[in-house]
């Protein structure tokens, strides 16, 4: 005999003796209805559901079982539906997250974007010796296109004093005019013009020098609206790297040659151009030193020596102070110093023995030229 347990904690039979008549209880879970003004009782145990041929009724009391019968298998087929909600909630905080960092992109920057490829996985930094990429990303990787993209930030030099006229090149670094360019280019100059990309000509006046590093910075007059360079980071070039050289040899404004970098940390010595100036040769390059040897004549007993990239592009005189140029568009170097044989016209040229500054050392040196150096 099946039995359920009683509220009072006593034992009956499942179903209760049949009373007739209003507010009795029904038969058995099989039995009629009651008749109009009549109401089925409910079975003794609450958590059973009601008989079969009834209607489904509404929820039993708070902490009742699943049913059992027809009713019953439709509740647990159902219950599956419900998980989609917790589901969806697992799914939204990861893409909540993702969205709340592109948001701090949008913000702040490209150092945000990085920390997005970070939690994407992905990794679509080029490769290069420095991590801006100035050449737009189609033509990078190219001499056409480092040539289009940083032409414009360089110029050309000319100087006039009681020594002569000289020609050289220049980078510029800020947009109202300053240029970073030789010490030897502009040492001794009354007056100084300076000829940009598009053919503009401006005045300059020296704002400081660093002859111990070859170094020096002048101003532009009246200048606005330029282009100025990206400077990057020699530290991270390696011997082998694609390089390209823009200057004006022979005044030949906005001239382009490629190479590689041939060497690293050369111990150049060049002229400071103060005292005794150097005895040049017919070659007409600046005279320099390197490995005990003179080279494009003697450079006085006035000298420095600095730490300098090697090159092999082709660098002429008038190259001095222009740019040597990593293949993302990066300064990397100031030409200072290049081999021309000495003779005959017909030995003139270079022969891929050209020096740079390290673009570090011009960096580490800014503030100092800003304040007048040793002018």
């Amino acid at each position: 005999m099946t039995e359920s347990f009683r509220r009072s904690g006593e034992y009956d039979n499942e179903y209760t003796t049949p009373h007739q008549g209003a507010g009795q209880h029904a038969s058995s879970p099989a039995g009629p209805q009651p008749a109009a003004g009549q109401h089925a009782a409910s079975p003794v145990d609450p958590e059973w559901p009601p008989p079969p041929a009834y209607q489904p009724s509404p929820p039993g009391p708070a902490g009742t079982s699943d049913a059992v019968g027809p009713a019953g298998p439709a509740g647990l087929l159902s219950e599956p539906v419900a998980h989609p909600a917790p589901r969806r909630r697992r799914i939204r905080g990861p893409v909540a997250l993702i969205a709340a960092v592109a948001i701090v992109a949008a913000a702040i920057g490209g150092a945000s974007a990085y920390g997005i490829q970070e939690l994407t996985g992905s990794d679509t930094v080029a490769s290069s010796s420095t991590s801006t990429n100035v050449v737009p990303s189609s033509r990078q990787g190219t001499v056409s296109g480092v040539a289009k993209a940083v032409s414009p930030s360089i110029v050309e030099i000319s100087a006039n004093g009681s020594a002569g006229a000289s020609t050289g090149s220049g980078v510029i670094i800020s947009g109202d005019g300053e240029i970073i360019t030789n010490n030897h280019v502009i040492t001794g100059a009354s007056q100084i013009k300076v000829t940009t990309a598009d053919g503009k000509t401006y005045s300059a006046k020296v704002v400081g020098t660093d002859p111990a590093k070859d170094l020096a910075l002048i101003k532009l007059d009246n200048a606005s609206g330029l282009k100025a360079a990206t400077l990057g980071d020699s530290d991270r070039v390696q011997v082998g790297d694609g390089v390209v050289a823009i200057g004006s040899p022979e005044g030949l404004t906005g001239t382009v040659t490629s190479g590689i970098v041939s060497a690293l940390d050369r111990d150049v010595t060049v002229s400071t151009g103060e005292g005794q100036q150097p005895q040049r040769s017919p070659g007409g390059g600046w005279p320099f030193e390197y490995g005990g040897e003179q080279y494009n004549g003697n450079p006085g007993s006035s000298t420095t020596t600095y730490k300098a990239l090697q090159t092999d592009a082709s660098l002429n005189p008038g190259n001095s102070g222009g740019a040597l140029i990593d293949m993302n568009g990066n300064i990397i170097g100031i030409n200072s110093a290049m081999y021309s044989a000495a003779g005959s016209a017909s030995d003139a040229g270079s022969v891929g023995l050209g020096f740079a500054i390290p673009i570090n050392t011009v960096k580490a040196d800014l503030a100092s030229l800003r304040a007048g150096g040793d002018k």
